[in-house]
């Protein structure tokens, strides 16, 4: 009987001491200053930081094979940006980090290939003459599915690109398919200086007319341009058309500077996201061409930077638009270093053109692009450009 009344005491008294280190425990949550730092940081740490680094302890203390705490980290972090569902955001690990930190112009470092963006990784349209890429024999319509050992499937174009670039002198070895061959080629990256911009004259029904094409909007891009549309308006260019096809886009202030060399002023894209205050985008002021009848050439791997301007054109009523619906990236990213040297490549926010036209159609999968003013699309069985012929006519009605 006495043991018993003890027994019942001492229960009480547990439930007594529990109780106040409850209440001490969340008043001390609450107000995490009174701790001294060591405390804090344990009181006060998230259930989330918790449970991942108790569900790491497990798997690397019980699994019944050794493991490398590092990679399981790696892995799992790749893992939660992979259930996004947002084809343009990434991890990267610490080893690809660096990689990508030693990433140069692409035009200028390199193997010397042209890609657009396909669900199994990287198609080849073009490889540029005595490039590391042509001695390896790659060749238009190639398809790149992997990179060393990653795997490019729903990888974004931007993503796989810059696994490939790298400095000059190293190697990079790509997994090839060409129909049902598949084939491993290493090569050895190299300096490579190639025009990502060109112009030239074409008639058309007695009209000279300016092609301008620009494949990339990498740094210079918008100088490159401009420097050919000078050139092709003192051949005596009497209309211009701006190529855009196949081009997969490159950085903002590239596609600005672009889109002034033909609009005097005023907006040309905004930006916008949760985390990123909203801004808008506005013209230089340098215009060279703001008046000259234009065309924009377009196709469906247009995207990015390449649609920023073609929406800019378009809505400001500088050019009419030629070609199919384009890609539709309507989304930006940014790249947030880690403590463990790697970083995270997450879409952050939208574009909008000057109508206020998301170019994703409002979200990362939904499709949307812009739509072209007349539709024209090259017929690949048949002699010549097709759609560039479309382009030349539209461009010349404007003449008249």
């Amino acid at each position: 009987m006495p043991s018993g009344g003890s027994s019942a005491y001492r229960v009480v008294g547990y439930l007594a001491a529990g109780l106040v280190v409850l209440v001490v425990g969340v008043w001390l949550g609450g107000h995490p200053s009174w701790l001294p730092s060591s405390l804090r940081n344990a009181f006060v740490q998230d259930s989330g930081g918790r449970l991942v680094n108790q569900a790491t302890d497990i798997i690397t203390h019980d699994y019944y094979r050794p493991l490398n705490r590092g990679q399981l980290l790696n892995k799992g972090i790749s893992a939660m940006v992979t259930s996004l569902d947002d084809p343009y955001s990434h991890y990267y690990d610490p080893s690809a980090y660096r990689s990508f930190l030693n990433t140069s112009n692409p035009h200028l470092s390199g193997i010397g290939i042209d890609v657009v963006p396909d669900p199994m990784g990287l198609r080849v349209v073009d490889v540029f003459p005595r490039s590391p890429a042509a001695r390896a024999g790659l060749a238009h319509g190639d398809l790149i599915v992997k990179v060393g050992p990653t795997p490019l499937t729903d990888r974004s174009a931007d993503f796989a690109s810059r696994l490939i670039r790298g400095p000059a002198g190293t190697h990079v070895t790509l997994t090839v398919t060409r129909g049902s061959a598949h084939r491993v080629v290493s090569i050895v990256r190299a300096k490579l200086v190639v025009p990502v911009a060109s112009g030239s004259i074409v008639t058309y029904k007695g009209i000279r007319i300016g092609v301008l094409d620009l494949t990339a909007f990498t740094d210079g891009a918008g100088d490159e341009l401009r420097t050919d549309v000078r050139k092709v308006l003192r051949q005596g260019a009497q209309a211009l058309i701006l190529d855009l096809r196949e081009n997969g886009g490159g950085l903002l202030d590239e596609a600005v500077n672009v889109a002034s060399i033909f609009v005097p002023d005023g907006t040309i894209v905004s930006t916008d996201g949760r985390s990123q205050p909203r801004q808008v985008y506005m013209a230089q002021g340098n215009a060279i061409a703001p008046r000259i009848p234009m065309v924009v050439l377009v196709d469906r791997d247009t995207a990015s930077a390449a649609e920023i301007v073609t929406g800019a054109l378009k809505d400001r009523g500088r050019a009419t638009v030629v070609g199919t619906h384009t890609y539709g990236k309507g989304v930006f990213q940014e790249i947030l270093p880690l403590t463990n040297g790697g970083a995270l490549d997450i879409t952050v926010g939208e574009y909008f053109t000057p109508n206020g036209q998301n170019l994703g159609g409002g979200g990362v999968r939904e499709g949307g692009g812009i739509q072209p003013n007349v539709y024209a699309v090259d017929n690949p069985r048949a002699p010549g450009d097709q759609a560039l012929t479309v382009a030349e006519r539209a461009v010349v009605a404007k003449l008249r």
